[in-house]
């Protein structure tokens, strides 16, 4: 009797800290992690066309540094134009105004990430600004088919272009 409660304690200890293995282990894959301490920031947006699967909690990068974290993405119906909103760390305060965000894959198939690239400019960003200059997510979805609907295309227009039967080429 003793003995079949020891090991069934033992194994109910063991399948509990299994589940909080994986739990541990979910936070930190995803995007958004375990936080213990907030990180003071400014907020600052920008306008894209098209954010392919960018999530909320996805790295904001400069030079391969994580700076900051996607905060909000929303949707403005006058420019029909994705709205991304970032905190960035504010240690990372000499961001020039002029700078650019792109849309980033992580890895061939990887999650996206958003890259700023600096500008010239001799201001800086401040928290509520917006950044201009934005370069879209690759989707690659999008390509696939635009490279499939060329081939048929061109396809087509070799079998029109080939001169008939008894005709000189």
């Amino acid at each position: 009797m003793r003995k079949s409660r020891a090991l069934n304690l033992g194994t109910g200890l063991f399948v509990l800290l299994g589940f909080a293995a994986l739990f541990f282990l979910t936070t930190q894959t995803t995007s958004h992690g375990l936080s213990f301490r907030s990180q003071p920031f400014y907020e600052v947006t920008a306008k894209f066309d098209n954010i392919g699967d960018l999530k909320v909690g996805a790295p904001v990068s400069m030079a391969g540094v994580e700076i900051g974290r996607v905060a909000r993405i929303g949707f403005d119906s006058r420019d029909y134009k994705a709205v991304v909103s970032m905190h960035i760390n504010s240690k990372f305060n000499q961001i020039p105004t002029d700078s650019d965000a792109s849309i980033y894959t992580q890895g061939l198939l990887g999650g996206k990430f958003i890259g700023l690239s600096p500008g010239g400019s001799e201001t800086f960003l401040k928290n509520h600004d917006q950044i201009d200059f934005t370069q879209s997510a690759f989707v690659l979805e999008n390509l696939i088919g635009q490279f499939l609907a060329n081939f048929s295309k061109n396809s087509g227009q070799s079998k029109s272009d080939a001169p008939a039967a008894g005709q000189p080429k």
